[in-house]
């Protein structure tokens, strides 16, 4: 259903939220490009990076080097982790389209060995499923938009995957929804495509919106204590074959006050 955003956004234009101190690389080349990035912890101790390349699911460690890589269909997007498992939003048909064109599932993946435990499907994720975030207890399910929506929307689950709510982001249009999504720092924080890219934070509730001309969709994450990830990647335009890397980020919250956007 098209909706008009009825919560003003706040609009901080060029306004970076980070400072990078240190990069990470991923070893190995992949069939996809970067989808999203996670740690095996939220506590600020990661033993592990967990990446996400559309048709790869990595597990490195914190220095980037291979511990595990195993083929995934497509589409493997962004992802999560708890208690031990791997939470990876998944589309296996169409993206940014009306209702009935998607086939959304959650699959779970075992955070040791990359072995695949299960699958749930998320129907509700109409217009294609593309990240994960554990929350409170609950799971809550990003993804596509089609071309005219002017919100975006979260799919809130309990902890067996039966849907729970539907949660508006006003957000206006974003290309192809949302492509990443983390909740810390007290926030919401979804990384979405455009032209620039745009990064929106939401309170817990997702009411209040800021949102930022900065590029996180490819992956942001909680990492050591006082500081996140944000994934980025390079085509191999020889090889057809993607790198990805994170940036280590101090700072993680605005650096510059956002200005309040008329409201409609």
């Amino acid at each position: 259903m098209k909706r008009v955003p009825l919560l003003s956004v706040v609009l901080a234009l060029v306004a970076p939220i980070a400072v990078a101190q240190e990069r990470i690389d991923c070893a190995g080349q992949y069939g996809g490009h970067l989808q999203g990035v996670v740690t095996d912890s939220a506590d600020g101790n990661p033993t592990a990076i967990f990446w996400s390349f559309t048709v790869a699911l990595v597990k490195t460690d914190l220095k980037g080097q291979l511990i595990k890589a195993i083929d995934v269909p497509t589409h493997h997007g962004d992802l999560a982790c708890h208690e031990g498992k791997v939470y990876v939003a998944v589309n296996l048909k169409l993206f940014n389209e009306e209702p009935g064109k998607a086939d959304s599932w959650i699959y779970v993946y075992d955070a040791n060995d990359l072995t695949l435990l299960t699958k749930h499907a998320v129907p509700e994720v109409v217009h294609g499923a593309g990240g994960v975030e554990f929350h409170n207890g609950h799971f809550f399910v990003v993804g596509g938009l089609p071309v005219g929506y002017t919100e975006n929307y979260v799919y809130e689950y309990d902890a067996d995957f039966k849907f729970v709510k539907r949660h508006v982001v006003a957000s206006g249009y974003t290309d192809k929804g949302i492509q990443t999504v983390s909740f810390f720092n007290g926030a919401w924080w979804f990384g979405c495509y455009g032209k620039p890219e745009e990064l929106l934070k939401a309170d817990e509730n997702f009411g209040s919106l800021a949102k930022y001309q900065e590029d996180w969709a490819l992956g942001i994450a909680p990492f050591t204590k006082g500081t996140c990830i944000r994934g980025v990647h390079k085509r191999d335009e020889n090889k057809k074959l993607w790198t990805g890397a994170v940036l280590v980020e101090s700072n993680c919250t605005p650096l510059m006050p956002a200005q309040a956007a008329p409201e409609k």
